[in-house]
């Protein structure tokens, strides 16, 4: 049986993050994925966002890891040459009525250690933005986006080259805990077992059955898993109508429709939010909501032109909690928490994850370091 100092579940972005950090303190990590390339569900089908940390609970994982973790991304891409753009972002008010909401956001964002964004008038962001319409907004100037699959091959590298290896087509198919170690299954074409001192649970949407298989783990340990679909719509036939990125006031479980761009200028609008029955993961995009979108977006941008927005693309977020509740945090499991000695396990990991990738590989690395 083969024997490995760290196992990774997971070569998405948190996955190979934390890849990075482990082979880089001089750790012998191998990285686990399911799939035949890197980052192929939540970290390739997101908005691409650089997220400022604005809207998370204070104190939370995700309020401290995306603070953190934001300008240790764009120095992490102007290091490695991957492609980025500070654009900035406009959080609008549409109504008179949601200007103490939009009070609120700027406070929260406050205490949570943005100290870059400031309220402006519904004139001057107007004058920013000509095709905007709004009552007030937030200029939020250090969000921005980025190319999530040029980050994923650099953070790859960057643990390859510290000695880091990775197993495609390779899926966990149990683990548990034998003689002072953790004893791993792996499925695919040529099935093996080995043996590892840590391994890190950041399988994604995947994290849920690896946490089932393991004897011994309390089921109050396992989070529940949600999925919540969010379709993108693209503009086409027309010039994009922002420079910066444009968010709503934030709805029940979503930012809202904002609009969002890449680097190579092409404008998409999303997501909305769509709860789905069951753990199967449906790529599909839902058609026929070309009104839905309209309608939101229009709130903000009332010279949409019509029949301008065609079907993109979708992403599917692991949630722990449904509608109409506060957003949970990224859980981040010990294991002083789980009481597997060796087992750290991740869950949750929707956005800022993206943004948070480095700050997340560090954090995780000190709890394999401490092994608590």
């Amino acid at each position: 049986m083969d024997h490995i100092d760290c196992i990774v579940a997971g070569g998405g972005v948190v996955g190979l993050g934390i890849a990075r950090a482990l082979a880089l303190a001089g750790r012998e990590v191998v990285i686990i994925e399911a799939e035949n390339i890197i980052g192929s569900h939540t970290s390739a089908r997101n908005s691409e966002v650089i997220h400022a940390g604005i809207y998370y609970a204070a104190g939370s994982l995700k309020a401290r890891l995306c603070v953190s973790g934001k300008p240790a991304l764009y120095t992490y891409c102007q290091d490695h040459g991957i492609g980025h753009e500070r654009t900035g972002k406009l959080i609008v008010a549409a109504r008179e009525e949601d200007l103490p909401g939009l009070a609120s956001i700027r406070e929260h964002a406050l205490a949570n250690g943005v100290d870059d964004i400031r309220a402006i008038s519904a004139q001057e962001a107007m004058a920013l933005e000509p095709e905007l319409f709004c009552v007030g907004a937030l200029s939020s100037p250090s969000t921005g986006i980025v190319d999530s699959h040029a980050l994923m091959l650099a953070l790859r590298g960057d643990a390859e080259d510290a000695g880091a290896m990775i197993a495609f087509n390779s899926r966990v198919t149990s683990l548990e805990p034998a003689d002072c170690r953790l004893k791993v299954c792996v499925g695919g074409a040529e099935p093996s077992v080995v043996t590892c001192n840590d391994f890190v649970n950041a399988a994604g949407h995947g994290a849920w059955d690896i946490a089932r298989s393991v004897p011994g783990l309390s089921a109050g340990a396992i989070p529940p898993h949600l999925l919540s679909k969010g379709n993108y719509y693209a503009l086409s036939g027309h010039a994009t109508p922002f420079r910066q990125l444009i968010y709503p006031m934030p709805g029940d479980g979503s930012l809202g429709i904002h609009f969002t761009r890449d680097l190579a200028g092409q404008a998409r609008f999303g997501p909305d939010v769509e709860w789905m029955e069951g753990e199967e993961l449906d790529y599909s995009v839902a058609t026929g909501k070309e009104k839905l979108f309209e309608d939101d977006i229009r709130s903000y941008w009332p010279n949409l032109p019509a029949n301008a927005l065609v079907p993109s693309y979708c992403g599917i977020r692991p949630k722990m909690i449904g509608t109409g509740m506060a957003p949970a945090d990224f859980v981040i499991q010990s294991p002083r928490d789980n009481g597997i000695d060796g087992l750290t396990q991740l869950f949750g990991m929707e956005s800022p994850g993206l943004t948070s990738c480095l700050s997340i590989g560090d954090y995780v690395a000190q709890i394999v370091a401490s092994g608590r």
